[in-house]
């Protein structure tokens, strides 16, 4: 069985101590990870809260964004280079948390658009920046998961043949991709085929609802999802990323406008769902 995470967004974004008895919770109810995002400014904390989940028997993985003042894809080399400072800052956080994978749409700014497709030259930006810090993440050991979002949030990368472009260009080895199941249920004809299409980049996954609850109570074609990540002997983490309005800035700042499920309901059901599913379809 695939190890299953829990991304605790859905109770903060920030990285504090007062996670500390929401993850001794999951540990309980039987996670074999934790998600975190990046970008709390309080440094000292992420090494903190990662030898405590370390120390409770929980790994780790992480998820990171980049603003328009630090837009890998930005015609402007400096912010390009801002980018790049940024992503080494994101990889350090994940170090201190003992974090094997840093994971998120990070090849370009979120939810900023140039009100046009995409460009070849952004691409090549993009992956310039991208490859540097991939040998940043190699001195760490981790890998980046690189994430294609809705086109409600990003213009360069919509889709799994997008997203391989992309990792291609870079061509380099902690450079791969992430799978989120709420994204590719807007933007992919199916999960089979965008699935086959990034197999030989896949290092992470994200299982998420359409309405962004409980796993499985939505319309997201699940069975579907599991059978290609079985059928492509996929063995990473399937980590349930959930929102809510508990930590209203974070809410605010992506367009979560009402509750979806109870962050407890989701943790505990999401999790027997997941088992449910992989032992259904021998991932």
């Amino acid at each position: 069985m695939n190890k299953i995470g829990f991304n605790v967004l859905a109770w903060s974004a920030v990285i504090s101590d007062d996670l500390k008895p929401i993850l001794d919770r999951l540990k309980a109810i039987g996670y074999d990870g934790v998600e975190f995002l990046i970008g709390s400014p309080d440094e000292a904390a992420y090494k903190r809260i990662g030898n405590y989940a370390k120390n409770i028997g929980l790994e780790t993985t992480t998820v990171f964004v980049v603003g328009q003042d630090e837009n890998p894809i930005s015609d402007d080399a400096a912010t390009r280079g801002k980018a790049l400072d940024r992503i080494k800052w994101a990889i350090d956080r994940a170090y201190d948390l003992n974090a094997s994978v840093i994971c998120g749409p990070f090849h370009s700014a979120h939810a900023v658009f140039a009100k046009r497709a995409p460009l070849e030259q952004e691409y090549t930006w993009g992956a310039e920046v991208l490859r540097v810090a991939g040998d940043y993440a190699a001195k760490a050991n981790i890998v980046m998961g690189l994430e294609a979002l809705n086109r409600f949030e990003c213009y360069l990368c919509n889709t799994m043949e997008q997203l391989t472009k992309l990792i291609k260009t870079a061509d380099h080895p902690n450079v791969r991709a992430m799978f989120d199941t709420h994204h590719a249920n807007i933007e992919e004809k199916n999960f089979t085929q965008a699935i086959q299409t990034i197999a030989p980049v896949l290092a992470h996954v994200h299982i998420s609802e359409n309405d962004r609850g409980t796993p499985g109570d939505g319309h997201i074609n699940f069975d579907e999802a599991f059978a290609a990540l079985a059928g492509i002997n996929y063995k990473g983490w399937l980590t349930i990323e959930a929102f809510s309005r508990n930590d209203p800035d974070f809410a605010n700042s992506i367009g979560v406008w009402r509750e979806y499920s109870k962050p407890w309901d989701i943790a505990e059901k999401g999790l027997k769902f997941i088992q449910e599913m992989g032992q259904k379809h021998g991932l």
